[in-house]
Formats: structure tokens, sequence, C-alpha cells
């Protein structure tokens, strides 16, 4: 049984992470990243706050960000979440295996998703 999962072509999957950084679709990058469902950015400012995640909302078309908080999760502030759904943007926060695991597995069902990921330090 291939538990490998597959998403469709053209699309991002997070092969590893570590404390030094992550491989996306073979390339490794150094620090934090943003990995969306086309590519794949260092996160210059890895800032769980609206400006840390504005990347992602002058993108556009995503309804989700995984937010890969290291080793540990932690709640979303509030004002956070509420800029983000002015947006039509839901965030969920946890820990960085957590948000990998799910961000693959949402892009096998070609959600749109996107992950602010920090290295599990």
């Amino acid at each position: 049984m291939e538990l490998t999962p597959q998403a469709p072509a053209g699309r991002q999957l997070i092969e590893r992470y570590g404390p030094t950084g992550f491989r996306v679709n073979g390339i490794i990058f150094a620090g934090p990243v943003l990995v969306f469902p086309d590519h794949t950015i260092s996160w210059e400012m890895a800032m769980p706050t609206e400006e840390g995640l504005a990347p992602v909302i002058v993108a556009g078309g995503i309804d989700l960000i995984l937010l890969g908080l290291g080793r540990r999760g932690a709640p979303v502030a509030p004002a956070l979440r509420a800029a983000l759904k002015a947006h039509g943007i839901g965030i969920e926060a946890m820990d960085t295996g957590a948000a990998c695991r799910t961000y693959n597995v949402l892009m096998t069902e070609s959600r749109l998703v996107a992950a602010a990921l920090m290295p599990p330090v």
C-alpha cells in the first residue's frame, strides 16, 4: 500500500523539516518558510502577525493558513484571527510537525491552503 501523499501536478509538498529548515519539492530552505500551493519562499518576517503574514494575504486565493510554531503550538491572537477573517482566510496554529503533515494532507485534497512554518528549535 502506497502511503506517500501524491499532490496534484505542480503542487508543493513538504518532504522534510528540521531545526535548520525545510525541504519542499526537493529544494532546501534554511529557516522559516511560507509554503503556497504552487511555490515556496523564505519567510523573511517570521512573525504570527498580520504584517508577518502579509505575503499570504497579498497572494490571494488562500482559504486557510497553517501556522507551525516550532516545537509548540499556541493560540492565535483574536486580533490576528479577525484580521485574516476579514480577508476570507482562516488560521490554525500548531507545532511545526503537525502543520507540515496537515498541509500535505490538505494539498493532496486540492485545498487552498498555505503554511507559515518556523523550524522546530
